[in-house]
């Protein structure tokens, strides 16, 4: 009968053992540890974010690419303030009060 050793998971006061960190997008743009894990996924190069089971993003990240562009947001203030945009498909209405409030473009002469 063959036996594996067992993890020693004693531990002294104040020492973590296997504490993991994840990596979310400040609201000055600078990638910070956190040890809790953000609640909204971006885009790094289309600035847009929005829930973490958005179909919109879930189907670009199956057809691969994405995933190196993708950043994490503790809250949506933290996506704004560092110049995200909600995402239109999973984040519909915030996406529309976002759009009002944007300069209007101007269109060329006819």
């Amino acid at each position: 009968m063959t036996t594996t050793s067992q993890p020693d998971l004693s531990r002294r006061v104040g020492e973590q053992v296997g504490t993991k960190t994840y990596r979310l997008m400040g609201a000055n743009g600078t990638p910070y540890e956190s040890a809790i894990p953000g609640t909204l996924g971006g885009n790094r190069r289309r600035k847009l974010y929005g829930r973490l089971d958005c179909r919109a993003a879930l189907a670009a990240l199956a057809r691969g690419g994405y995933a190196r562009d993708r950043v994490f947001f503790a809250d949506e203030a933290t996506a704004e303030q560092a110049g995200y945009r909600p995402c239109a498909v999973c984040l519909p209405e915030r996406y529309k009060a976002w759009k009002a409030r944007q300069p209007a473009k101007a269109t060329p002469p006819r």
